[in-house]
């Protein structure tokens, strides 16, 4: 009998990924994380029992968490990463030329080094730009004052360590560590799962009472509850559908070119398009 990997995200409905193998699995002071060999998905990672990547589709997060604030922002050069201890994040916001520190505050030592280890291809940690910081992201942001051009908020669930970041103090911690055109964009679960709604409605009620602009966008990532994901955009100012950021954006694509598997200016735009379901619960 082949093994398998369960996930369920409503009573007995979820997630099932065959597996050839446990790698790694640790206890942390914070959470389990475990990485497994899965028979399709390449290694996959798990905290406390929840699917947070995979080798074969975690570019479609990470692409869409990280250029849509990047291309927004006109030069951005100092990154701060909340969570993100894949690295897969800082991978992605590294390939900006104007890029001069990332900054990831990673509360849990044990997801970095697992990743490396069993998920060599995600992360860029030898990048010299690259600031692993092992710290409570929201203490880290509190005393971050007007201090960098993009936050990206790379966290798990809405459970554990990572619970905070969907609360409206953070997102105002947040507001006071971006510069002036400071951009925040931020993962925000599944709109087809009931149990999601509230977290959802709360980061989009508390980016509208903090931000000039807010904003939900959506992505498709096979192995997350339902495969479609919802995400935060937020900013003091910039609009993601401006003129100059389209601009930006058809530039940098060509730029990165083969480096992008999922994100290109169609993706940028078109991703902003909500179905009604998902504007009722923001509503």
């Amino acid at each position: 009998m082949s093994l398998i990997y369960n996930e369920y995200y409503h009573k007995t409905t979820g997630l099932t990924v065959g597996l050839h193998k446990l790698l790694f699995s640790e206890q942390s002071p914070y959470q389990l994380v475990e990485v497994y060999e899965t028979d399709t998905w390449g290694n996959m990672m798990t905290i406390d029992g929840m699917v947070m990547l995979s080798e074969k589709d975690e570019f479609v997060y990470h692409e869409m968490l990280t250029h849509v604030a990047m291309f927004s922002h006109p030069h951005p050069e100092k990154v701060l990463i909340i969570g993100g201890g894949d690295g897969g994040s800082a991978r992605e916001i590294l390939k900006h030329q104007h890029v001069k520190q990332v900054d990831m505050v990673e509360i849990d030592e044990t997801v970095v080094r697992a990743s490396k280890q069993f998920l060599p291809d995600v992360g860029d940690f030898d990048n010299p730009k690259l600031n692993v910081i092992y710290d409570d992201g929201i203490a880290f942001v509190k005393k971050s004052g007007n201090t960098y051009d993009v936050i990206v908020i790379d966290g798990s669930d809405p459970v554990g360590p990572a619970e905070g970041l969907f609360q409206q103090q953070f997102f105002e911690y947040c507001h006071n560590a971006l510069t002036e055109n400071g951009v925040l964009t931020a993962q925000t679960e599944s709109p087809w799962v009931d149990s999601y709604h509230d977290s959802i409605r709360q980061v989009s009620q508390a980016l509208n009472n903090t931000f000039d602009v807010s904003k939900l966008y959506l992505a498709f990532i096979p192995l997350y509850p339902t495969g479609m994901w919802s995400m935060a955009y937020a900013a003091k100012g910039i609009d993601p559908h401006e003129q100059s950021v389209i601009e930006r954006v058809k530039k940098g694509c060509r730029v990165l070119d083969k480096s992008l598997r999922y994100y290109n200016i169609e993706m940028h735009s078109g991703s902003f398009a909500l179905p009604n379901f998902v504007k009722d619960i923001i509503k």
